[in-house]
C-alpha cells in the first residue's frame, strides 16, 4: 500500500489502524466528521499519535456532504471504518444512521471509483446476522436493528459498484470490538466506568447474552491482513472475531477480579433489536488470511480497565 484513506480515523478502530499502518510505514490520511455521539476530546486524545506522525494528514469532514475528491488523490487503498454505531440509538435516531451509513458509504464508493482506488475495505458488523451470529459467511442475514438494517445496506451497496464499476472490495464483519479507546456508549466501557465509580450497572435481561469479543489489536491486525493480500480477499467477506466466548455475567466478574472491586448490579429489560448470541466463525480469515487472534478476554479487558483508569484520573 502506498496510500491508505482511514475514514472513522479518530475512532475506536480507525485510530488504532491508523497507527498500525503508519508503524508498516504506509502514508495515511485520517478522515472523521466528530459527529457529536461521543465526545470531541476523546476523539482528539485517539488522534494524538497519528498526528504527531509527518506520514500522517487529517482532515475533519463529512462524508455525507463533503468533495470527497480531494481526500481520495493518490489513495490506493481505503479502510472505510467510518458508521454510526449502537444498537439502542437506531431506533430513535433512524435518519442519522441512515445517512452515515447508507448516503455516507454510498458518496464514498463513488469517489473511489473516480479516483480508481486500487481496495475498498469496508468494516461491517455482526449485527447483519440477526439475533444469533453463529454461523459463517453464508449463514443468512436478517438483521433485527435498524442499525443492522443500514450495515447491510451498506454491504450491498460495496457489491452494487463492483458489479457496475469493477471496484475492488472487500467487506469484514467485526464481532464486538473492545480493548482500550472503546466508545463510551459500549459495554465494557460503561462497567468499568461504573465499577471504578462505585455506581450500578444495570444489566440488559439476565446476564446470559454472549459475545464472541474480538480484542482492538486482533481486529486490526485481521483488517490489515485483508489489505496486504488482496489476490485472496478481493470479492470476498469475512468474519473477524476472537477466540473465546463469554456472557455479560462472565465478564462482570472478570472485571471485579481484576479492579478488586463489587459490581452493583441491577437487571432490566432486554433491549429491542439485540443479539443474544454471537460466536464468530473465523475459518475463512483464518485460512486465506491467516488470521489468528491472540488475546484472552481477561488480558483484554486487563489493558482496558488500565487505560480506563488512567483517563479517568
Amino acid at each position: 500500500m502506498a496510500q491508505v484513506l482511514v475514514t472513522g480515523a479518530a475512532g475506536f478502530v480507525g485510530s488504532h489502524l491508523s497507527e498500525q499502518l503508519l508503524a508498516a510505514g504506509h502514508t495515511v490520511v485520517g478522515v472523521d466528521a466528530f459527529i457529536p455521539y461521543y465526545p470531541r476530546v476523546t476523539k482528539e486524545r485517539n488522534l494524538a499519535t497519528a498526528l504527531a506522525n509527518p506520514a500522517y494528514t487529517f482532515h475533519e469532514l463529512d462524508l455525507r456532504n463533503a468533495e470527497l475528491a480531494p481526500i481520495l488523490e493518490g489513495v490506493d487503498t481505503v479502510f472505510h471504518t467510518a458508521a454510526m454505531a449502537g444498537l439502542l440509538k437506531s431506533w430513535q435516531q433512524f435518519e442519522e444512521y441512515m445517512s452515515c451509513n447508507i448516503l455516507a458509504t454510498q458518496r464514498l464508493l463513488d469517489a473511489a471509483v473516480a479516483a480508481n482506488v486500487g481496495h475498498f475495505l469496508h468494516c461491517s458488523t455482526s449485527s447483519v446476522y440477526g439475533r444469533f451470529a453463529t454461523g459463517d459467511e453464508r449463514a443468512p442475514l436478517a438483521p433485527i436493528s435498524p442499525y443492522g438494517i443500514t450495515k447491510l445496506a451498506a454491504e450491498e451497496l460495496c457489491r452494487a459498484y463492483g458489479e457496475k464499476d469493477g471496484l475492488r472490495f472487500t467487506i469484514l464483519r467485526l464481532f464486538s470490538v473492545y480493548g482500550p479507546r472503546q466508545r463510551p456508549d459500549m459495554g465494557y466501557n460503561i462497567f468499568i466506568r461504573k465499577i471504578l465509580a462505585g455506581e450500578t450497572i444495570t444489566v440488559d435481561g439476565d446476564g446470559t447474552d454472549s459475545r464472541s469479543n474480538t480484542y482492538v489489536a486482533d481486529c486490526v491486525r485481521g483488517l490489515m491482513l485483508a489489505a496486504e493480500q488482496p489476490e485472496k480477499s478481493v470479492g470476498q467477506v469475512f468474519n473477524l472475531g476472537g477466540g473465546e466466548e463469554v456472557n455479560v455475567n462472565e465478564v462482570l466478574a472478570m472485571l471485579e477480579e481484576l479492579s478488586g472491586q463489587k459490581a452493583r448490579i441491577e437487571h432490566g429489560p432486554q433491549r429491542p433489536g439485540d443479539q443474544r448470541r454471537t460466536v464468530a466463525d473465523i475459518g475463512k480469515a483464518r485460512s486465506l488470511l491467516g488470521y489468528d487472534p491472540q488475546t484472552r478476554i481477561v488480558d483484554g479487558l486487563a489493558a482496558q480497565l488500565a487505560w480506563q483508569r488512567s483517563i479517568m484520573g
